[in-house]
């Protein structure tokens, strides 16, 4: 078994045992393989061990990638900060997008996304712990921006995305994420029909599966350390 093989085996045995604590069917949790600066190579390594949903955080380094890797039919998610000026190349080429936080974003995805294809899978990026440089709305903005973006046609509003702050302290971190699970609860209430809860990285999958995420972006566990530049 390769490396990234049984890695990535090991990361869905602690998916696994996180459900069954919560009570959960594992198969409600999808595994995003952080791609960021890992080669294609070592995409189709992953590929191959059959993970399909890779996430991006760098449009042009995206591209690159999805082009390398087409003839695999993978689904890609951009989960970086998107500006503007990217919409049109995101809406055009990613199946996902996390980190809407503006609405002139929203729109500008949906427009370049265009009737003819499917809706481009969205999801509203929260400052759920109030960090100054963190991207993301805060909560008390999300029900305004989730209303809008639920509005736009290319688009279909899927849930809610957050990083909260690094900690060592797994209360805290479960905090953050039954934070962000209670404010989608609140939407839902609204009518808006949320699913998604993307939260939960390497360091912290396990909180967050059990306050309800229904997708953990891991890279580290999967691909190592990247390099340091």
């Amino acid at each position: 078994m390769t490396t990234i093989s049984a890695n990535l085996q090991a990361t869905k045995s602690r998916i696994a045992a996180a459900a069954r604590q919560a009570g959960r069917n594992e198969t409600e949790i999808t595994l995003l393989a952080v791609s960021k600066t890992v080669p294609p190579p070592r995409l189709r390594e992953a590929a191959a061990a059959g993970q399909r949903a890779f996430g991006e955080n760098y449009v042009q380094e995206g591209l690159a990638k999805i082009g390398a890797l087409a003839d695999l039919g993978l689904e890609w998610h951009f989960i970086g900060p998107l500006q503007s000026n990217k919409a049109r190349a995101v809406a055009e080429h990613f199946d996902w997008v996390h980190g809407i936080d503006r609405l002139k974003v929203a729109e500008r995805l949906s427009l370049a996304r265009g009737a003819d294809r499917t809706p481009l899978q969205a999801c509203i990026q929260v400052n759920i712990s109030g960090e100054a440089s963190k991207h993301g709305i805060r909560p008390d903005e999300a029900a305004g921006l989730a209303e809008a973006v639920a509005g736009l046609p290319n688009l279909r509003l899927r849930g809610l995305m957050a990083i909260p702050e690094p900690s060592e302290d797994s209360a805290l971190a479960r905090r953050r994420f039954a934070a962000l699970r209670e404010l989608r609860d609140a939407l839902n209430r609204q009518g808006l029909g949320l699913d998604t809860l993307s939260m939960g990285m390497s360091h912290d999958l396990e909180e967050a599966v059990l306050e309800g995420a229904t997708l953990v972006r891991v890279g580290t566990a999967i691909f190592g350390e990247r390099a340091q530049a």
